[in-house]
């Protein structure tokens, strides 16, 4: 029987031929075997990269699931790690490609909301061991190599796991840090793919594939841009900003102005200028004619650019705009882009100014049809009278509207990366409010509900009705608010002193005057003589200071100068990729003008065209037949697959070659001395069968062992062995449910289970045994060897020591005359140390 550590130990050169030589006798051998550390002879050679290894062991139809027959407590890889998932670790293409090659297959994880008995069930038992298991999956799903080799479509693929993998991280967010290495990793492989690409051809074939619509491109045609899209939609901004990417855009959007790149400023602005000022006679050629010559210039993507920007400096109202790319793009798609969020917010205020106007106009004609006077000042006014809310609106939406203005310097290389970096530092600001709204009102309630009392005084003092309504309390304030909302506006309140002390009590007697006030007191406008109120005792004049003096250090001291450091670091950030992500943004506004549609900018978008009338009434181009339309996407498919399949064999090529110009390190001397070893062994086998005279070795015991395995070989043979142990401590943590000393009682199980089986066998003493019996770092003729030449320099020594205690330290002097130079007694040490 061939012992089983011949199999296991995979850097012995031997390994192969024995199989090869036993590959008739296959009851002499067990390749299901495992190792000391429970470790197949697959999994050892698939982390020592044994390709032939491999190979010979699947070719003997090896267990390829013999993992999961080995205890998880002591196994070296958890269950859910195969071999394919561990060479998709290690993104190993070769051994990946003969896994796959032999039918071994990754199945998808489940959903993480998956509530399939198994989810269920695996969750409940160990909700860690699930979670890291998902983990593992898509780790080795996102491996280069095995997308590369297990996928049609390797770029959809990548970009798709990304998705996935952002989702998880916003619900597994323990594991963020796993997941966001995994979707860099997808991202770095799709934009590694388009390094390769060579000719123009082949970025349009790739950037214009689309497998599930119903048209497809073909070159000369108007490209659809359709992966590019996906791309900004998934948020591959490394893909999208990549320079092959950004050629091709810019060679689209400068499609209509040859040279235009190539003029100076001043010619630049001058072309602009002229684009704006036409913008209204381009617009009434393209509804005329929009087939002329002048009707296609006008749809290239920057004049198209040009001329809305015009239309948007002059005509600020876009609703007609803003709804049909809402009808168009849906609600989701809409309010991915948050220009559009702003332009809807534009577009609200000034329907709600339209809209209060209509109201205040109906009002006023009302109160004429009843023959009442709606003429009077307009400080008599009601607080929320509708004119007063639409002016409020107006103004508002003049602020959103020039703030618009904006978003035309994306496409400036100087002002588009710092409209990047504010933009993304609303996020910390949204934060930042959320924190210091909460506190606001915090301490706004807190100080209301204390001084509410005397800012009520304060008030009575402030003001008197004519009709001698004081009032006591809030209830008092009611009565007075239902007098002043009279027709006749004589029973308004009148002041009695100065407007100051009115407004000093008025921010503390209210809710939303009391918040109003702490708000402007992080801007220093609020004076401590506010506190200094009608009747207040002492105390409370204290408390309150204490309040306001712990609100002033909370949000004032603290909270702004976290504000500032959060915008410091995020600037810092997104200073480091302000490129990537200015460049997507760009081509972002980009894609918005390479559609077709929306041609004409308002107002001129409302006026139907010649196009549009076409269409309605019939006059459209006859439909594909359905045949030409199956062998149309047969091609397109063909010329993706070929583009594809090129692309990944560059890639491929060029990682194998940045492998292969690595330094040397132990993993090739182990190899060369893999082959050395197996070249030996052939050598002797075809000398044998020859019928010349060869040496006797032992083909079961590995000659040329690695760092990795004289350790293993060290630890075992000093006693190490962890398996026993682990099974004792999980055996007494899982038995005691109470909670006990668990390491005296691990002890004392440790110490039962030794005088049990002492009776028997030692485990230390059987693994000494184990290794004694058979070397496996060197033969045990070699071992013999060693241990009589040992032996024989101990005689030799103890004979030298016993002839040295008689020796004359004059004769030494005749065999090393330097010798005289030195005492007897230092001559007779130095012979003791020769010897």
């Amino acid at each position: 029987m061939i012992p089983e550590h011949s199999v296991t130990n995979v850097s012995g050169g031997g390994c192969c031929s024995l199989l090869e030589e036993r590959r008739n006798q296959p009851e002499e051998l067990n390749i299901n075997c495992v190792d000391p550390l429970n470790r197949s002879a697959l999994i050892t050679a698939i982390e020592n990269e044994n390709i032939d290894l491999i190979r010979i062991l699947l070719e003997w139809n090896i267990d390829v699931k013999s993992w999961e027959a080995a205890d998880t407590a002591t196994s070296t890889f958890t269950p859910d790690i195969t071999p394919l998932i561990l060479a998709a670790h290690t993104n190993n293409y070769e051994i990946l490609k003969i896994l796959l090659g032999h039918g071994a297959s990754l199945p998808t994880p489940h959903d993480v909301r998956c509530a399939c008995d198994e989810c269920a069930t695996s969750s409940e038992t160990d909700s860690l061991r699930h979670s890291q298991s998902r983990i593992n999956a898509y780790r080795a799903l996102t491996s280069p190599s095995f997308i590369s080799l297990s996928s049609r479509d390797p770029l959809l693929t990548a970009f798709e796991l990304s998705r996935e993998i952002r989702r998880l991280s916003r619900m597994e967010n323990e594991f963020r840090d796993e997941y966001n290495a995994m979707r860099s990793q997808c991202q770095e492989f799709a934009t590694a793919l388009l390094d390769h690409i060579r000719t123009s051809l082949e970025l349009e074939v790739i950037l214009n594939h689309n497998p599930d619509g119903e048209e497809h491109w073909d070159p000369g045609e108007r490209q659809t841009l359709e992966r590019l899209k996906l791309a900004i939609k998934y948020k591959q901004k490394q893909f999208v900003a990549h320079p092959n990417v950004q050629q091709l855009l810019a060679a689209i959007w400068y499609e209509g102005l040859p040279g235009f790149r190539r003029k100076n400023v001043a010619r630049q602005l001058l072309e602009v200028a002229k684009l704006g000022v036409m913008f209204p006679v381009y617009s009434t050629i393209y509804m005329l004619a929009p087939t002329s010559k002048m009707g296609m210039f006008m749809k290239k993507p920057f004049v198209k650019f040009i001329c809305h920007s015009s239309s948007y400096a002059f005509f600020l109202s876009l609703i007609w705009f803003e709804v049909r790319s809402l009808w168009t793009d849906g609600l989701l798609e809409y309010i991915n882009d948050l220009w559009n969020i702003v332009d809807f917010i534009m577009n609200a205020f000034y329907l709600i100014w339209i809209s209060l106007r209509f109201t205040s106009w109906y009002i006023v004609q009302k109160e004429y049809l009843h023959g009442d006077n709606p003429w009077y000042p307009r400080e008599q006014w009601d607080p929320y009278d509708p004119m007063l809310l639409s002016e409020g609106a107006f103004a508002a939406g003049m602020i959103v509207s020039y703030m618009k203005l904006v978003h035309v310097f994306s496409i400036n290389p100087h002002l588009g990366p710092l409209q990047i970096s504010l933009g993304r530092m609303i996020i910390d600001i949204l934060k930042f409010f959320f924190i210091y709204s909460l506190v606001l009102f915090a301490f706004g309630c807190g100080m209301n509900q204390l001084l509410w009392y005397y800012a009520d005084l304060e008030k009575r003092k402030c003001y008197h009705t004519p009709d001698g309504l004081g009032g006591g309390g809030r209830g008092g304030e009611k009565k007075r608010k239902g007098k002043t909302q009279n027709v006749n506006f004589s029973g308004t309140p009148q002041r009695t002193v100065s407007g100051t002390d009115c407004a000093l009590s008025r921010s503390k007697y209210l809710l939303f005057e009391t918040s109003q006030s702490l708000f402007w007191a992080s801007f220093g406008l609020i004076d401590l003589m506010a506190f200094e109120l009608k009747g207040i005792k002492s105390f409370t004049r204290f408390w309150a200071l204490l309040m306001f003096g712990s609100y002033s250090v909370i949000n004032i001291i603290v909270l702004l100068n976290m504000l500032i450091a959060m915008m410091s670091n995020s600037y810092q950030i997104i200073s480091e990729r302000a490129d990537t992500e200015w460049k997507f943004a760009r081509s972002r506004l980009w894609m918005s003008y390479f559609e077709e549609g929306d041609t004409v900018p308002p107002p001129f978008n409302i006026i139907p065209t010649i196009k549009s009338l076409s269409k309605y009434v019939g006059c459209r181009k006859n439909r594909t037949s359905a045949s030409i339309m199956r062998k149309s996407h047969k091609k397109a498919l063909q010329r993706h697959e070929t583009v594809m399949r090129l692309l990944i064999r560059r890639y491929i090529t060029e990682e194998t070659t940045k492998r292969d110009r690595s330094g040397v390190t132990e993993d090739d001397v182990m190899e060369i001395r893999q082959d050395i070893s197996t070249l030996r062994y052939e050598l002797i086998d075809i000398l044998k069968n020859n019928g010349m005279r060869t040496p006797m070795l032992e083909k079961y015991v590995s000659q040329v062992p690695g760092k990795k395995n004289r350790i293993m070989e060290r630890r075992l043979k000093k006693g190490f062995q962890i398996a026993l142990v682990e099974g004792i401590v999980s055996e007494v943590i899982g038995a005691n449910k109470e909670p006990h000393n668990v390491f005296s009682k691990i002890a004392r199980a440790v110490g039962h289970r030794a005088s049990g089986q002492s009776k028997k066998k030692d485990w230390n003493a059987m693994v000494r045994q184990s290794t004694t019996v058979r070397d496996p770092i060197e033969s045990s003729r070699e071992s013999d060897f060693r241990q009589s030449h040992q032996s024989m320099k101990r005689h030799t020594t103890a004979n030298y020591n016993t002839a040295l205690v008689s020796i004359d330290a004059e004769k030494l002097i005749k065999d090393n005359p330097r010798l005289s130079l030195v005492t007897p007694a230092t001559r007779l040490a130095y012979a003791k140390f020769k010897v």
